[in-house]
């Protein structure tokens, strides 16, 4: 089977190409200025576009089977300068490469979601204009499969990580701090987080891959499935069991930093996971396969 991968250099993407390279025909998708050189090593092809209206013509021939978008300009608060990229990369990007799936009959499609669309719980509410704009897109996505055969999925990801992650991720920042010494000013730590170990995501994906090929596709059509920690601790929880896992002493100064003005004191509560989906990794054992000495 060929599947497309949109974002293959962001973490998460790389992380799903390395994981599915040797079950998966793959093929990645990327602008002419993105760094590959993290995907070297790994047994893709790589696509490369200049300008969004050459999308249907580098994927006519290919035969693509499905598509895994992951590429996302994810920023928490933005400016005037931001608004550009949150466009380009969130809704015009994936608006041509729903278009190259009807031109080319493309089969199915799973798109990557946020939490933050669902602030306070509530069935929209977007925490910042990142989340509106993956909202938007899903809203797009809706003309495309009503005059088409694709069917379109989203799955929905809050915090994640796992071992040489480079995104200026918590865990990474105490793992910094806890070399260097210095002390960190934060909040009083009192958010609840929901954070999953990235083979897990990668598997979340890889089990909705297989819906989308059985001969029940189509009860997945325009549905939205979660995957979320069994396991919800405080910010000053998930600290104190990071310093015990990796054994590393990280000097925070709690409740000196404000809480910002939409922030997420409590995780949204998804009503349905990905259908067949498990976690098999423990905060504790994520935190030790991410941080032990062979991965610094």
């Amino acid at each position: 089977m060929k599947i497309l991968v949109t974002g293959a250099t962001g973490y998460i993407g790389k992380e799903f190409v390395k994981h599915m390279q040797k079950k998966y025909d793959l093929i990645a998708l990327l602008r002419k200025s993105s760094d590959v050189s993290q995907l070297n090593n790994v047994d893709c092809e790589i696509l490369r576009f200049t300008k969004y209206q050459e999308i249907p013509n580098l994927l006519k021939n290919k035969k693509i089977d499905g598509v895994v978008h992951f590429a996302s300009y994810v920023i928490g608060e933005h400016n005037l300068n931001d608004l550009d990229k949150l466009i380009e990369s969130n809704i015009k990007f994936g608006t041509y490469l729903l278009e190259a799936c009807k031109q080319l009959e493309i089969g199915w499609f799973i798109n990557t979601g946020t939490f933050w669309q669902h602030y306070q719980n509530e069935e929209y509410n977007p925490v910042n204009l990142y989340a509106a704009t993956k909202e938007a897109f899903e809203c797009i996505a809706k003309y495309y499969t009503e005059t088409s055969d694709l069917v379109f999925t989203t799955i929905k990801l809050n915090d994640t990580f796992g071992p040489n992650d480079p995104r200026p991720k918590i865990m990474n920042l105490w793992d910094e701090y806890s070399q260097t010494g210095e002390e960190l000013n934060m909040t009083s730590g009192e958010q609840i987080i929901d954070i999953v170990f990235v083979e897990d995501v990668i598997n979340a994906y890889e089990v909705m891959i297989q819906h989308l090929i059985s001969s029940k596709k189509k009860t997945f059509q325009h549905k939205s499935y979660a995957v979320s920690s069994k396991e919800k601790v405080t910010l000053k929880e998930l600290a104190q069991l990071f310093q015990k896992v990796t054994g590393e002493k990280v000097n925070i100064n709690w409740g000196k930093k404000p809480y910002k003005e939409r922030e997420v004191m409590s995780p949204w509560e998804p009503t349905e996971l990905v259908p067949g989906w498990e976690q098999k990794y423990s905060l504790q054992e994520g935190i030790k396969i991410s941080y032990n000495d062979m991965q610094r």
